[in-house]
């Protein structure tokens, strides 16, 4: 069973999965899309693809912690995948993820147009990643 990482936007939505222990987040895709069901369309595939047993979707708060307009649409959106595929969706602090993203691509002197390309699905990583190191720090106590 996998763990899949979500960072949802407006137009892209950045995929990684966990590996079946549980404990690397690798980063998959990022989904261009115009509509939703075309977004649940491909998002379908990796549930024929992998057991997947909880979605993490990265939650956009303000930076105070309240929620935004984009975490209100999240949420729905949140709802939605539960409703369709049946398994729990964890919402995650996403605060900062871009930006640490964006940095490690600076460091690597990636370009700017690659950087656009990768962004989202390494967001989801960073996302996933945090979850799975907290929830495996917790197991272990």
């Amino acid at each position: 069973m996998r763990i899949m990482g979500m960072d949802y936007g407006s137009k892209t939505l950045g995929i990684s999965l966990s590996d079946e222990t549980r404990t690397l987040a690798t980063p998959i895709e990022t989904i261009k899309y115009k509509e939703k069901e075309e977004l649940f369309t491909k998002i379908e595939q990796y549930f024929k693809t992998y057991e997947i047993e909880s979605i993490i979707l990265g939650n956009p708060l303000n930076l105070d912690g309240s929620l935004s307009d984009r975490s209100k649409i999240t949420l729905e959106f949140k709802e939605e995948l539960e409703k369709r595929y049946k398994i729990p969706v964890k919402m995650e602090d996403e605060r900062y993820t871009t930006v640490i993203v964006n940095n490690m691509l600076i460091e690597n002197n990636t370009r700017r147009d690659k950087r656009k390309k990768v962004v989202d699905k390494l967001a989801s990583t960073v996302i996933l990643q945090g979850y799975l190191d907290r929830r495996n720090q917790n197991e272990r106590k």
